[in-house]
């Protein structure tokens, strides 16, 4: 891999950062080796405000090369909201692009006296001042910053005015509403007088052996563009699942205290693809194209929603008007907040109105009313603005509840909101929900896919009823294992590639002679590094567990009255992964047998 350029913002200093080669083969890229990177400093200690606090933006060893939806990058630091292992994802043309200005991360410390940002073009970095640019949107500033640099071909990373204001799920965008949207990592960047990113270059990419790579990157995307799920993803989007994902129980309304929502064909991705689709979008060389175009009754072409927004501001606040979520959408991203953790946040406090624990008092005289878009709208602008209620929104759910005296209410695990996909309906994510290493989460393993009947024999991972239990924990410990593997490429997990031929596509790239079994002990790996980092940050068995409305049962609706047996799921899942069910810490010998004894020491000292 290429070095990593490490900037210190406090006194300007720049390194070349080499990464150990054998540190290269062991994690790969992307987030696990992020993890490895950062596992010195990421303390209980280390306040992710401070200058002191790294921020990590990583590639893959396959970024940028047009392979199968490799034209990701990954943001790794401590989170504000969780307090634990953060790390986001996002597509787009930023990571390429910094591939091609020569570096496969960017390391950041420190804080700039006054707003600034960043300009890396083929190696050379500049430092420009950015005041002028504070305060303005996601998408004003890409503009703002492309027309100061005046040159083409150029990407920016920004973060928004949420960011600015400390708002703990802001996020970092690019390209068209793209976002590194979780774990607050955009509030990070703020702290550290950061408005924006630019880069620029024109590099070939370091491949080992640049033949057999193209040979097979263009067999793949062949088969890609062939794959039945890739076809859908680009008809209807990533919304498209609305419909099958309610018919099963697993798409929450009202908060998650409702088993259906009868609207659901009205804010679904066959229903926008009918009315007001206008287009696709793609993120660099990826030939599925799930990104929406859409066109509204002013005529604008803007960003359509994709299954998360559509369920956070459709079904779960029960509003029924396309038009109204993808608005709301365009909102958020434009402040620079996350879409989940904001339709969840503000769905706990319409829940909380409904109760009468919130009321006009607190909401300086709004009523939340469930399916208002108005009132939803006036609370994502409060949010943004740390105004009223705004202020404990702005916070997160387990804080907003901790604050009206009621934490067990908030959707979340360890500080981060539950996405949108209900355990009761597809019971594989009760565990992805409650062992994720940055909280509640859908991508570390999207195992609803599973249980919807998309298995992977060649790693081991069957088929188990969507309600079963245990018996699914090494099915799920394994698919965890892979989609680790996916966030090392960095490849996008709605990209159904053949194990056998991401192991060719590293093989070629990086001159290894890795088989699946080795994919797999490098995902184990990196998900147990990412463990141990938050096992060293104060986090134990006590905190893998689900929220108090997940293991309440629906009366009505596709989960048919179950709820997970999360205990003897965890039982089974520890002894699947060689952890230790009275800590929750990987044990002393699994962490020798996955070359991780220093960690080990650490742990166990």
């Amino acid at each position: 891999m290429q070095p990593i350029l490490k900037i210190d913002l406090s006194t300007g200093k720049t390194e070349q950062y080499k990464i150990p080669e054998e540190w290269e083969r062991a994690f790969l890229g992307g987030a696990s080796l992020a993890a490895r990177l950062l596992y010195p400093y990421l303390t209980k200690e280390l306040d992710p405000f401070s200058p002191e606090a790294p921020l990590l933006f990583m590639n893959g060893p396959l970024t940028g090369t047009s392979g199968p939806t490799v034209g990701r990058f990954v943001v790794c630091g401590k989170s504000p909201a969780t307090l634990q292992w953060a790390e986001s994802n996002c597509g787009g043309f930023w990571g390429p692009e910094l591939r091609f200005a020569g570096y496969d991360g960017l390391w950041l410390t420190g804080k700039a006296q006054a707003p600034v940002y960043l300009w890396i073009d083929d190696g050379r970095l500049e430092v420009r001042p950015a005041a002028a640019l504070w305060g303005k949107d996601t998408y004003e500033t890409q503009e703002l910053v492309k027309q100061e640099i005046n040159q083409k071909g150029i990407h920016v990373a920004v973060i928004g005015p949420a960011a600015e204001n400390g708002i703990l799920f802001a996020g970092i965008y690019c390209d068209h509403g793209r976002a590194a949207g979780r774990t607050g990592l955009g509030a990070v960047m703020a702290s550290k007088n950061l408005k924006a990113i630019a880069v620029h270059g024109s590099n070939q990419l370091p491949l080992v052996h640049a033949g057999p790579y193209a040979g097979l990157r263009s067999e793949s995307n062949r088969a890609l563009r062939q794959d039945n799920e890739a076809r859908v993803l680009h008809e209807v989007g990533t919304a498209g699942a609305a419909d099958y994902s309610e018919y099963l129980g697993a798409l929450p309304a009202r908060y998650y205290h409702q088993g259906g929502f009868g609207n659901v064909d009205k804010v679904s991705g066959s229903t926008m693809a009918e009315t007001i689709l206008a287009g696709q979008s793609a993120c660099h060389a990826c030939v599925i194209a799930c990104g929406r175009v859409v066109r509204l009754e002013d005529g604008a072409k803007r960003k359509g929603p994709e299954y998360e927004t559509v369920v956070s501001f459709g079904p779960n606040l029960l509003i029924d008007d396309l038009a109204e979520v993808t608005r709301l959408g365009e909102l958020c991203d434009r402040y620079g907040m996350d879409t989940i953790s904001t339709g969840n946040t503000i769905g706990l406090a319409f829940y909380l109105f409904e109760k009468g624990i919130i009321t006009t008092k607190d909401t300086g005289g709004l009523e939340l009313n469930w399916g208002d878009a108005v009132a939803v709208r006036q609370l994502v602008k409060m949010t943004a603005r740390r105004e009223g209620i705004g202020e404990w929104i702005a916070q997160g759910s387990r804080r907003l509840g901790k604050h009206f005296g009621v934490e067990e209410e908030a959707v979340q695990v360890n500080g981060l909101e539950v996405a949108y996909h209900d355990p009761r309906g597809v019971s594989g994510m009760a565990l992805s929900y409650a062992t994720s290493p940055r909280g509640a989460c859908h991508n570390q393993s999207d195992y609803f896919f599973v249980d919807w009947g998309h298995t992977t024999a060649e790693l081991g991972i069957e088929y188990f009823s969507r309600h079963a239990d245990a018996e699914k924990a090494p099915n799920v410990a394994r698919h965890q294992n892979w989609r680790t593997v996916y966030n090392s490429m960095v490849m996008c997990i709605f990209a159904n590639v053949a194990p056998q031929m991401q192991v060719d596509l590293i093989n070629a790239a990086c001159g290894y002679n890795w088989t699946i079994e080795d994919m797999m002990r490098a995902g184990e790996r990196g998900w147990t590094m990412k463990r141990a980092i938050n096992n060293r940050m104060g986090l134990t068995a006590a905190n893998d567990k689900l929220p108090k409305a997940l293991l309440e049962p629906l009366p009505t609706g596709g989960t048919d009255g179950y709820v997970p047996d999360i205990q003897g799921m965890l039982y089974a899942y520890y002894e699947a992964r060689g952890w230790d069910e009275k800590t929750g810490y990987p044990t002393r010998e699994k962490l020798a047998s996955l070359g991780l004894e220093d960690v080990a020491k650490d742990l166990w000292a």
